[in-house]
């Protein structure tokens, strides 16, 4: 088949006109591809991961050491998604505040030369391709894919936010009876 622009459009679903490179707070939700639970499982609201959530926790813990202009916060793996919180911060230069005037829109500064900071985009590409690798080599898989294709993302915008992101990730676990991502709730819930 043909790509046709007008039936195969692959709309997206960020802000537009976002800049996803800016320095702040930003709560994802990436979840395996068909919601199959490879990466643990929860009894009395408490996760144990196998040994693909060990490596996909290993994955994101790293993420920081290929991005110094990042920082990981809060997160949790659950048996079939992943919830976490990335913090994009300007590139320091020695002697210039932390947030450097004219660091913008597309990672360029003042003088026009590209930042090396990462957008939101590239940490997610990165998270969600190295912990595939690892886990489709420790579970013989070679492949096939982990993640869906896309993910979901907040930005979040102020301090009770984060509290209460912060929150619900860490209650996460013990809700798995009632998430909407809990395999037995979605076949209980089929018309």
């Amino acid at each position: 088949m043909n790509f046709n622009p007008e039936i195969h459009e692959r709309r997206s679903i960020r802000m537009v006109d976002y800049d996803y490179s800016s320095a702040g707070f930003y709560f994802v939700t990436i979840c395996v591809q068909g919601r199959e639970s490879l990466l643990g499982e929860i009894a009395d609201g408490v996760i144990t991961l196998n040994d693909a959530g060990r490596m996909v926790e290993n994955s994101w813990l790293e993420l920081p050491a290929k991005y110094p202009d990042m920082a990981i916060d809060e997160h949790v793996i659950m048996p079939n998604h992943f919830h976490g919180i990335i913090i994009l911060q300007p590139p320091v230069v020695v002697g210039a505040p932390l947030a450097a005037p004219g660091y913008g829109k597309n990672g360029t500064t003042d003088q026009g030369a590209a930042s090396s900071a990462p957008t939101l985009g590239d940490v997610i590409r990165a998270f969600k391709s190295i912990s595939a690798i690892n886990v489709n080599i420790s579970l013989d898989r070679s492949g096939q894919p982990l993640w869906q294709r896309n993910y979901y993302e907040r930005i979040i915008r102020n301090e009770n936010e984060l509290h209460n992101i912060r929150q619900y990730i860490r209650n996460n676990p013990a809700q798995w009876d009632d998430d909407n991502e809990n395999p037995t709730n979605q076949r209980n819930s089929a018309p």
